[in-house]
């Protein structure tokens, strides 16, 4: 059994470079552990860069849509693609953050059982919507979001944040890319 994070042969570049390895020391006194998925992408740092800084403006940065509503946005994406590494790693941050491990679940299974308000209820609906057929999305579509209190950028993050994880599934699906161990029973 190999330590890669992933079923392809690509450890990581040795040694990492300074920054690299003050970001993965933080994310280890953050978190606790360092997420495969960095672990993966750090074969090549300009790859592990770009997606931490796309991750990061679209997970962390300035918007209307709370860290809470982003991460329910990922596990909803992810729950249509069936994304193992996903479910388990953002499963984890919604049971974390909503303190309900009952919501982590729902969302995971079907998230027209979850308990949301009908304003997350539309944007669930519109990030299920693009991940299964997004070229049928229209201007109704879009106005059932502006009817539910999102403003127009919103509605870009919240297409953004479905596109990235869409993005994401398929690479961690292609690579049988493992969700670190910790995960499942965080929030729990």
């Amino acid at each position: 059994m190999t330590d890669l994070p992933t079923a392809l042969d690509l450890p990581p570049v040795d040694p990492l470079p300074e920054a690299t390895a003050k970001f993965f020391a933080i994310c280890e006194e953050k978190l606790g552990l360092v997420p495969n998925v960095l672990r993966a992408y750090a074969f090549d740092i300009d790859k592990l860069n770009a997606f931490t800084g796309m991750y990061n403006d679209l997970m962390l940065g300035e918007s209307g849509l709370s860290k809470l509503e982003r991460e329910m946005i990922a596990v909803v994406v992810s729950a249509v693609n069936r994304c193992f590494y996903c479910l388990v790693a953002h499963g984890a941050a919604v049971r974390e953050l909503s303190g309900i491990p009952e919501l982590g679940e729902a969302l995971v299974m079907n998230h027209r059982v979850a308990d949301v308000t009908p304003r997350q209820r539309a944007m669930l609906d519109f990030a299920v919507q693009m991940t299964e057929a997004s070229y049928r999305i229209e201007e109704a579509d879009r106005q059932r979001l502006r009817d539910a209190g999102f403003t127009d950028a919103d509605i870009w993050d919240i297409a953004a944040v479905a596109g990235f994880f869409n993005m994401s599934n398929r690479m961690a699906s292609a690579v049988d890319m493992r969700p670190n161990p910790d995960y499942h029973a965080a929030g729990r």
